[in-house]
């Protein structure tokens, strides 16, 4: 699975821990940016890259983004089309989104979320499937249904 991986200034330090953490554990990791701390960056800048990235091929890219609140790298990355990012606060949070709503992004609060509970939500949703329910995959529908405007 290629992870890709971004966060802007508030974000950076976790993104750099996590992106060790990633590697050690075998993943192959794109670090989409910064690459540098930079206190007048944007994540809106960072979030497209990822998730860009990530609806080329939703079926084995996954993408991470942080910054401050986690909220802003949401809200961005869940305008690109195919993409279904979370922001999560705790790993139960983390294991439903992918189990239920098979998300492909995950979002995280820098300025709430350590290190260690980062990394255990990380692995949480990595290691949760789809449950391919067909409820979920007819929620699932209706969203790319309104993504295309088919709604």
């Amino acid at each position: 699975m290629l992870i890709y991986i971004g966060a802007d200034h508030q974000g950076f330090k976790l993104k750099d821990a996590l992106k060790k953490f990633l590697k050690e554990r075998g993943y192959e990791v794109i670090d989409i940016g910064n690459d540098k701390y930079d206190e007048n960056d944007d994540y809106p800048d960072f979030a497209a890259l990822v998730a860009r990235q990530v609806a080329q091929d939703v079926f084995t890219r996954k993408g991470v983004l942080i910054c401050g609140s986690g909220a802003g790298v949401d809200i961005t990355a869940n305008k690109f089309k195919d993409i279904r990012s979370v922001l999560a606060t705790n790993p139960d949070q983390a294991y439903l989104s992918r189990k239920d709503d098979d998300t492909n992004v995950l979002s995280l609060a820098a300025e709430f979320t350590t290190e260690e509970a980062a990394k255990k939500i990380l692995s949480v949703w990595l290691s949760t499937p789809f449950s391919g329910g067909e409820r979920y995959k007819r929620r699932i529908e209706k969203i790319r249904n309104i993504e295309y405007g088919n709604y």
